[in-house]
C-alpha cells in the first residue's frame, strides 16, 4: 500500500545547505519517504555520500525499480527523469537534455498520478524554476506545497518561481519546513 507520505525536496544550486538543515531537523522514524530531486543533472551526484552524516535514516541513490519505503532518504541519480509506478521508482532517459532540466516537475507530475499517500512538494535553493509548473497539480490532489524562505536560500530563483506559481501553501526556512513535515506526518500516522 502506497499510503505513507512522500516528501519531494527539489533544489539545485545552494540546495545542499537546505538539504542538510532539513535532514538535521527530521526524526528518523516519522513514517515518511524523503526524495531529494537535485536539478543539476550533468555531474554525478555525491549527495548519497555526503548526507548520511546529517541523518540516521538510510540514504540511497535511486536505482531502477527500487522500492519506495518510509523512513528513507532517496536521491535522484544524474541525467535521469524520475517516475513512480507500483510503489517503485522508475528511471527514464532525461526528457529535456538541453537547457535547464525539468526533473523536479517530471517527478512531481508522476507522483500526482501514481501515488496514493499524502504528497508534500518542497522547493529549495536553486537557479531557474524547475518544479513550479507541477505545484498546482500537487495541491489539486490534496498535497501540500512549501517554498524555502528566500532570505534563507543561497539562490532564491527556484523558490521565487514556486511562489510565483500562486500554488504555495507555506514559505519557510529549512528548519521550519522540517517542523511542517513532522506535523503532516503526525496527521497521517
Amino acid at each position: 500500500m502506497n499510503n505513507f507520505p512522500i516528501v519531494c525536496v527539489g533544489g539545485s544550486a545552494g540546495g545542499l545547505d537546505a538539504y542538510i538543515r532539513l535532514l538535521q531537523n527530521l526524526p528518523p522514524d516519522m513514517g515518511v519517504a524523503i526524495v531529494i530531486v537535485n536539478h543539476i543533472t550533468i555531474m554525478p551526484t555525491q549527495l548519497h555520500e555526503v548526507l548520511p552524516s546529517f541523518t540516521s535514516m538510510p540514504v540511497e541513490l535511486i536505482t531502477e525499480r527500487l522500492l519506495i519505503e518510509p523512513n528513507h532518504v532517496f536521491i535522484i541519480p544524474s541525467n535521469r527523469d524520475l517516475h513512480v509506478e507500483d510503489g517503485e521508482f522508475r528511471l527514464k532517459p532525461i526528457s529535456k537534455p538541453r537547457g535547464w532540466p525539468d526533473v523536479i516537475t517530471v517527478f512531481l507530475r508522476s507522483l500526482t498520478e501514481y501515488w496514493d499517500g499524502k504528497l508534500v512538494a518542497v522547493i529549495v535553493s536553486g537557479y531557474d524554476g524547475d518544479g513550479a509548473a507541477a505545484l498546482c497539480g500537487i495541491r489539486e490532489v490534496g498535497g501540500i506545497t512549501i517554498a524555502q524562505k528566500l532570505s534563507t536560500a543561497t539562490q532564491p530563483e527556484m523558490p521565487e518561481s514556486a511562489i510565483a506559481s500562486g500554488c504555495i501553501d507555506f514559505v519557510l526556512s529549512p528548519e521550519d519546513i522540517a517542523k511542517e513535515i513532522v506535523r503532516i506526518a503526525n496527521v497521517h500516522a
